[in-house]
């Protein structure tokens, strides 16, 4: 299958690329002029690559495992930094204390109706030369879970995420006082056991089921790339829908003298303890299970046949924790701006992994450091950039995104100031271009796409990135990807250290990397290693260079341009998408809420069930009320006359360039318009989640939830609030069009130079 596509994907690149036109070789923010310097430059830029490097860094940073808070983390902490100092930065290792817990006692067994006890190791293998490695290694658990010693039932509840529970109790199925068993998939891995303890669960298994992540993919490593049957995900499963960063510093840097919380008192911890296992762990857990069999959509690649339960099978789970706060090393490399320092472009990857980490985050970490030296190089060779550079090797990113967290709550004010924007990038490898972000940014991102080639198929990666949308796409997507001259950048949930830039503090944010034809049966396991990674991931190093062309080009014309390039008439279109979408999502669950009700009232619901079933069947649901969403709709449609004002007065300008006042004055707006899409109090329930248009998803964790505090106020069907959060989004927004608004009255005004 994945050949089919592959050569359909060229089938339609090459129709793309004979179709397209010669192109426009404007650049946004830069006049004519500047714009063929700025081309020079990036030219420059990219014969300074070298892929070899990238290899040789890998092959380093991956030698041992390096975790946070372990003694090659830091090692490799020093090596980053001491590079960083020799390409001409000024790099200093900012440190914080965090909390991360490592377990002392894992213990998953089946105690009837047969023994077992699951293994929770992942062998050694001769093919992959680090796996015999013991030292310092990370065991298979969940980070923050909390402590626990408890037996019960099993419950299969397949995803468990909350449509899952409601499935179960349509069939009589009651998890309260039971341990759950999950598989990875349809949500976060925290919202798992999140949502199995609020339905009183007493502990939650989470594993990998082949048919998502294994052995019904593809080939199992070491002989292909996917997940073997004893290869586990380990991750965190802190609450981060609540917050991100140091559980026991919340909205504050952890730093030695922060006031902390209690453990018992942080909030982010889960309430049962979670353990995750293998699918070879878990099959003697499922088939174990009786009761109803599983719904067709809930039944993996085992060769079982899958039940839900409770029982028989009769679980002992038990984990204990060192709770102890370990340093968060984190990497910063300044190099000032000539003429805007107090402008700063900001550059991220994190450093640390669950182990090895070649893929998660290596990959991403050596090619922000070939960018870096290429940067450098150019320094070295007489230019210096406008705008200050500021690059960044995160730690703790795998606990809950600590180091990044911690160093922008630490700084939080003067990045409110300074901060243009912040580029963020994590795994890399073979395949498509990625992109997601802040939608101001959206025409930059399609300019730089274009002007970048695919290692593979000779064509841009925007191009590819195109192909991969109409042939994957349907309806209205594969419509815009046809049709749309931009393409559309995805919008940011969480899952990486782009998350306190852009949803706690506001700093215009973009999330950029490779992907899609490297396999990840490696995730969070010991086997994202080197000779994985060199062998599936992206052997000859190319799409390593692809990003940092990528990255590059982005981080220098955000530096280099005359006026900073943001645009906003891709943004006010995608916000009136959004606001068309929370209507329609109104709608549906009108309609769909009328319909259970009257299949509720006439039992055809029952109709179809099996009688030897147990049936219970929903409660009516209140009917959904009228919402008033013109004070959304007015404010969308203010926000789309403000963009095209400033895309007229900009268009109108050209050829006669600002005044170096005007240009100061208009970057002071665009570089801070993102603040002014959040808000004080944030968002219902979480407030320090402060932006209005993007947010991950309380219930969905990385999953991002657009127009959150209105979106999830439907979902949960909180009418009163989704009314009132309608009023403060609206407000919102038109204070971003006022803000675009000023931007076009110094564009309109200023005398010129």
């Amino acid at each position: 299958m994945k050949r089919t596509l592959a050569s359909t994907l060229v089938v339609f690149a090459v129709s793309l690329v004979h179709a397209a036109p010669a192109g426009d070789r404007s650049l946004l923010g830069f006049s004519d002029a500047r714009a063929v310097e700025q081309r020079k430059l990036e030219a420059q830029f990219d014969s300074k690559l070298q892929k070899e490097n990238l290899r040789t860094w890998m092959k380093q940073l991956t030698a041992r495992p390096h975790h946070l808070g372990s003694a090659a983390g830091k090692k490799n902490a020093d090596l980053i930094a001491e590079l960083f100092r020799s390409w001409g930065y000024d790099t200093s290792i900012e440190t914080f204390d965090v909390l991360f817990p490592t377990p002392k006692t894992r213990l998953l067994e089946m105690t009837a109706p047969e023994k077992f006890v699951a293994s929770l190791a992942e062998p050694s293998l001769k093919e992959d030369s680090t796996s015999s490695i013991s030292d310092e290694l990370l065991p298979t658990f969940n980070a923050y879970s909390v402590d626990g010693d408890v037996r019960g039932p099993l419950v299969y509840v397949n995803y468990g995420i909350p449509r899952d529970y409601e499935e179960l109790e349509r069939r009589g199925i009651d998890v309260k006082g039971k341990i759950v068993i999950s598989r990875y998939g349809g949500s976060w891995r925290g919202i798992k056991p999140k949502v199995a303890a609020e339905k009183g669960a007493i502990g939650c298994i989470i594993y990998s089921d082949p048919r998502d992540d294994g052995y019904f993919q593809g080939d199992v490593y070491p002989k292909g790339s996917f997940r073997n049957e004893l290869g586990a995900q380990r991750g965190s499963v802190a609450d981060m829908p609540q917050y991100a960063g140091d559980p026991l510093t919340p909205g504050v840097g952890a730093t030695k003298d922060a006031k902390r919380l209690a453990v018992k008192d942080a909030p982010t911890l889960t309430k049962i303890p979670v353990l995750p296992i293998s699918y070879g762990d878990a099959l003697p857990l499922l088939r174990a299970l009786a009761g109803p069999v599983a719904p067709e959509s809930w039944r993996g690649a085992l060769p079982i046949t899958y039940h839900l339960g409770p029982g028989p099978a009769i679980v002992h789970l038990k984990v204990a924790f060192d709770w102890k706060l370990v340093p968060a090393h984190n990497v910063i490399a300044r190099m000032k701006g000539s003429t805007r320092p107090d402008e700063w472009i900001i550059r991220g990857n994190h450093h640390d992994a669950w182990n090895f980490g070649a893929d998660d985050p290596i990959s991403g970490m050596v090619a922000l450091m070939e960018e870096a030296r290429a940067v450098g190089e150019l320094a070295k060779q007489g230019w210096r950039p406008k705008r200050t550079l500021i690059y960044a090797a995160w730690d703790g990113e795998e606990q809950g995104l600590l180091g990044s967290t911690e160093w922008a709550e630490a700084h939080g004010e003067e990045l409110k100031r300074k901060a243009v924007a912040y580029i963020n990038s994590d795994s890399n490898g073979r395949g498509f271009l990625y992109a997601a972000g802040s939608h101001t940014l959206e025409r930059l991102v399609n300019q730089v796409s274009r002007d970048v080639k695919d290692p593979q198929k000779g064509i841009s990666v925007a191009e590819r990135r195109r192909a991969k949308a109409i042939v994957e796409e349907t309806g209205e997507n594969r419509t815009d990807a046809r049709n749309r001259a931009d393409q559309r950048i995805e919008a940011l949930g969480s899952g990486s250290d782009f998350t306190p830039f852009i949803q706690h503090l506001g700093v215009a944010s973009l999330s950029i990397g490779f992907g899609g034809e490297d396999g990840g049966g490696s995730y969070h396991s010991i086997y994202d290693s080197f000779d994985y990674y060199s062998r599936f991931g992206d052997p000859k190093f190319e799409y390593g260079i692809a990003l940092a062309k990528v990255a590059g080009r982005i981080v220098l014309r955000l530096s280099e341009a005359d006026v900073l390039p943001f645009e906003f008439t891709n943004f006010a279109e995608t916000v009136g998408k959004y606001v068309r979408e929370v209507e329609k999502l109104t709608d549906t669950m009108r309609d769909d809420t009328v319909e259970l009700n009257r299949q509720i009232t006439d039992k055809s619901l029952e109709a179809w069930r099996d009688p030897n079933e147990k049936y219970v069947a929903p409660k009516p649901k209140v009917p959904v009320p009228h919402l008033n969403f013109a004070p959304l709709q007015n404010a969308a449609a203010a926000l789309k006359d403000a963009a095209d004002r400033y895309d007229s007065a900009v268009r109108e300008r050209e050829g006669k360039a600002l005044s170096e006042n005007g240009r100061r004055e208009l970057d002071a707006i665009l570089m801070t318009g993102e603040r002014s899409l959040t808000t004080a109090q944030g968002l219902p329930g979480r407030p320090w989640y402060k932006h209005q248009i993007y947010a991950p998803g309380m219930y969905t964790g990385y999953g991002v939830k657009t127009l959150p505090a209105v979106r999830e106020a439907i979902e949960l069907r909180r009418w009163s609030e989704a009314e009132q959060q309608v009023g403060v989004v609206s407000k919102t927004i038109e204070g971003f069009a006022r803000e675009v608004d000023r931007a076009t009255a110094i564009v309109q005004g200023d005398p010129g130079s």
